[in-house]
């Protein structure tokens, strides 16, 4: 079989950047990589706690974390922060203590933004709880899989191909089943390919879902 790379780590350094950006000895590396998992797991919780959306869509779309010596500074992508500023006026401000609890950083100051993306609907991510959402309140899966192809072309993309693997409506057998749209090049490193892989525990088991994206050329 074909080999199969994430488009994202395929893609670093021509069309893709890091999503963490700092610097240290070899031997603290790990503890850097770890510390940086946490403040993700972190957000994402928190924001899933006190955001009251009726789609189950958090809208997260990326959390990029710079570090300094001095500083850790967090920005967080968001398809609808209006939704997490309405519910918590002063959520930032809540989860900034949040997390320096968490992370107890005596001697670094720790700053987060929340930063809105122009199209939502054109991130996987996003999609992607979109489509968990859905398959969760039983839609059936191909419905699911429509709807977020029309979600996407409103936000004026080149192309998407959307895999769902596992027990698909409850049946027996795991299966997986995919559509496409548009073109989607997964072979040229020039083009410019969103991708996320996302689970949804529903109450038949685990089910995977995959979103390529393909957004421009440069």
């Amino acid at each position: 079989m074909g080999q199969k790379i994430n488009p994202l780590g395929f893609r670093l350094g021509t069309t893709q950047g890091h999503h963490s950006l700092w610097f240290s000895q070899p031997k603290n590396y790990s503890e850097g990589l770890q510390e940086d998992q946490k403040i993700r797991d972190c957000i994402k919780n928190y924001v899933q706690k006190n955001m009251r959306t009726s789609s189950g869509v958090e809208g997260i779309a990326r959390i990029e974390i710079k570090k300094r010596i001095d500083l850790i500074q967090v920005i967080i992508f968001m398809g609808f922060p209006k939704l997490l500023i309405e519910s918590r006026p002063r959520g930032i401000e809540e989860l900034q203590m949040t997390l320096q609890k968490e992370f107890n950083c005596v001697n670094r100051k720790l700053n987060i933004a929340v930063t809105r993306i122009a199209k939502p609907y054109g991130n996987p991510n996003i999609l992607a709880e979109f489509i968990a959402g859905q398959l969760k309140n039983r839609v059936s899966f191909r419905k699911a899989m429509k709807k977020a192809i029309e979600l996407t072309e409103q936000a004026d993309t080149k192309g998407i191909q959307i895999q769902i693997a596992g027990r698909i409506d409850g049946k027996e057998i795991a299966r997986v089943e995919w559509i496409r749209e548009g073109r989607v090049p997964l072979q040229t490193i020039r083009a410019k390919i969103d991708y996320c892989a996302y689970t949804v525990r529903t109450i038949y088991g685990v089910l995977g879902i995959k979103i390529w994206i393909f957004l421009d050329e440069e």
